[in-house]
């Protein structure tokens, strides 16, 4: 059985537009008596999971009830993510907006650290499914109060029970909040309940102690001066695993146990895959022996000669700029081999390439450099040094 996931962002996500929830029926409100928030309650509950996942550096994350993709496409920035996945019951909502996960061309001109791979479920939260296993955070936003009483019940025993992941965030309104609100019961139609902090704290250290994790308290949302008494707009809960590690033995028990339907998947370059991490390399050591060429000519003498016959007021170009070193990574650089020329040859010695801070987190030793370039970049005769001419058809010109 499928059961709606859909959010209740209807108002938060509008900065609480003037429109209100009775009884399945739209009733306009004043403007001027509306909450708004600063930045929109949607941003602040996603940013809080943001900062979460640049807090704990989670590599496999998973959004039940993913909705239109929003938080996915703010995560799939974040460096150590390695997993991103999205479930949710709306296959057309899911559709609609997946071609936004998909790399953009940027993606490929600089690829990541470490590979990426984002894929879209159509399922329901209270199905179990093994590749869901073994994950390091699980989020619930503005979930569980669209569930009904046999599914809010089932609930735990899927997340908590069979997927155990190392942390999961769950996320529902405050109903203490709702009187704050023009002629608000309910703030979503499709909402079965919404619990007071009481109730959701209650509900959560009760499944917390069930399936052996610790949780705390926060929220989202600050309610306006006079009213701080309410608490939160929006209530979270953050559970950890005691023990810390996902159960990922859990997955040779379940023998692939797919229920869920795939309907969107996408991987990230990376410089995890050769030809990328080759590509790069190589431009990286172009552009490195381009710009000490380019500073090894006698460019003063060249520049009085070019405007010895000019008027004494003329301005020669101003200095170019490099990049900032450290004064670690400058002495990193004076003691290695320096480049020198053998007629119209000039040569830098793979030893300099590798002081540089770029291309010393590329490569981590001089053979390595070596077999990834050779083919595309000339090298000495043995193999130390890129050669390149001294002058070019451009040097030539001026």
């Amino acid at each position: 059985m499928f059961v709606s996931t859909k959010r209740g962002n209807k108002m938060e996500e509008n900065k609480l537009q003037c429109s209100s929830v009775i009884d399945g029926n739209f009733e306009e409100v004043p403007r001027e008596t509306v909450i708004q928030f600063k930045p929109p309650l949607y941003r602040q509950r996603y940013q809080f999971v943001k900062n979460l996942v640049e807090q704990h550096e989670p590599k496999k994350v998973a959004d039940l009830g993913c909705g239109d993709t929003s938080l996915l496409r703010l995560l799939k920035v974040n460096p150590c993510i390695e997993l991103l996945v999205g479930v949710d019951i709306n296959e057309d909502k899911l559709r609609w907006r997946r071609d936004t996960l998909a790399p953009f061309m940027g993606d490929f001109l600089k690829p990541r650290d470490l590979n990426l791979t984002i894929t879209l479920y159509h399922g329901s939260v209270v199905e179990r499914d093994s590749r869901l296993l073994g994950f390091d955070l699980i989020t619930c936003i503005e979930l569980i109060e669209h569930l009904d009483s046999g599914d809010l019940a089932r609930f735990p025993e899927v997340v908590f029970g069979y997927l155990s992941p190392s942390m999961i965030v769950i996320s529902t309104p405050n109903s203490e909040f709702n009187p704050l609100f023009p002629s608000v019961t309910l703030r979503d139609s499709d909402h079965k309940f919404e619990w007071t902090r009481m109730e959701f704290q209650t509900w959560a250290l009760s499944v917390a102690n069930r399936y052996d994790y610790s949780v705390e308290f926060t929220g989202v949302g600050e309610p306006p001066a006079g009213a701080e008494n309410v608490g939160y707009c929006t209530q979270i809960g953050i559970f950890q695993k005691n023990g810390g590690k996902a159960m990922e033995s859990c997955v040779s028990e379940q023998h692939d146990q797919h229920v869920y339907k795939a309907v969107f998947t996408t991987s990230y370059p990376s410089l995890q895959q050769e030809k990328f991490f080759k590509l790069v390399l190589v431009n990286e050591v172009s552009q490195q022996v381009e710009s000490l060429r380019v500073s090894h000519l006698p460019r003063q003498k060249k520049q009085d000669e070019e405007w010895g016959d000019k008027p004494k007021d003329s301005k020669a170009p101003g200095p170019c700029f490099g990049p900032v070193f450290t004064e670690v990574e400058k002495a990193k650089i004076e003691n290695s081999p320096k480049p020198f020329c053998v007629g119209d040859k000039f040569f830098v010695p793979l030893q300099r390439l590798l002081a540089y801070p770029k291309l010393n987190r590329l490569c981590a030793n001089e053979e390595m450099m070596r077999s990834v370039i050779a083919d595309s970049i000339p090298l000495s005769s043995d193999g130390s040094a890129v050669v390149a001419d001294l002058r070019d058809y451009f040097d030539e010109q001026f």
